[in-house]
């Protein structure tokens, strides 16, 4: 397993994990709610991935995605980010999920161009192991999923998936690479946010 995939798969981990972490509070959700939120977020997409690979589900036979999960979760309590206000834990949430949204677009398109997936296969499998876990939360907790109502979500692991394909075609995937296109992401995933981006819409 490359060195990159697994350090953008312990980002998005993280970043999805505080993410479920602060859904669930803002829904009230008790202990085992939150840890069910967390998981969901954090695990699902990559879960949903590898049934689709027809691979043993990465996060049951490596350590390291349960172990950054309950940690995470228990770093988020110590910091008490419950308590912090709304507006912060708005921007907070943002972020983190921005931030894993990007980080496991990146490690589905990776693994779609290691079976060797066409440029479609690549953005699906990317599309949904970014939003499989959110969608999963979301569904759980009856809200509607924030890939369906938020314009520039979703379109941000088809971008990801269309220049890691891009590079894979021209030899060009390494670090370096992955890296630009993750910060390049994140920058048009906040933007798009904070100026309220939307796609065009049939009426």
């Amino acid at each position: 397993m490359p060195e990159y995939f697994i350090f953008a798969d312990i980002i998005g981990i993280i970043a999805f994990t505080i993410s479920g972490f602060l859904i669930a509070i803002k829904n009230n959700l008790d202990i085992l709610g939150i840890l069910i939120a967390s998981t969901l977020t954090a695990l699902g997409g990559g879960i949903i991935r590898d049934a689709i690979l027809s691979a043993p589900p990465y996060a049951f036979t490596y350590i390291h995605p349960a172990l950054t999960l309950i940690i995470t979760i228990f770093v988020a309590y110590i910091f008490k980010l419950y308590k912090e206000s709304s507006i912060e834990r708005k921007w907070m949430f943002v972020i983190s999920d921005t931030i894993g949204l990007v980080a496991f677009s990146i490690t589905g398109a990776l693994l779609a161009i290691s079976a060797e997936y066409n440029f479609f296969g690549i953005v699906i499998l990317s599309f949904i192991t970014a939003v499989g876990g959110g969608v999963t939360r979301d569904i759980m907790i009856n809200e509607v999923p924030t890939v369906l109502i938020s314009d520039f979500y979703g379109s941000i692991a088809v971008i990801v998936a269309l220049l890691l394909g891009t590079l894979n075609f021209f030899n060009a995937i390494n670090e370096f690479s992955i890296i630009t296109t993750a910060l390049f992401s994140v920058a048009l995933r906040l933007i798009a946010y904070k100026k309220g981006w939307h796609l065009p819409k049939l009426n």
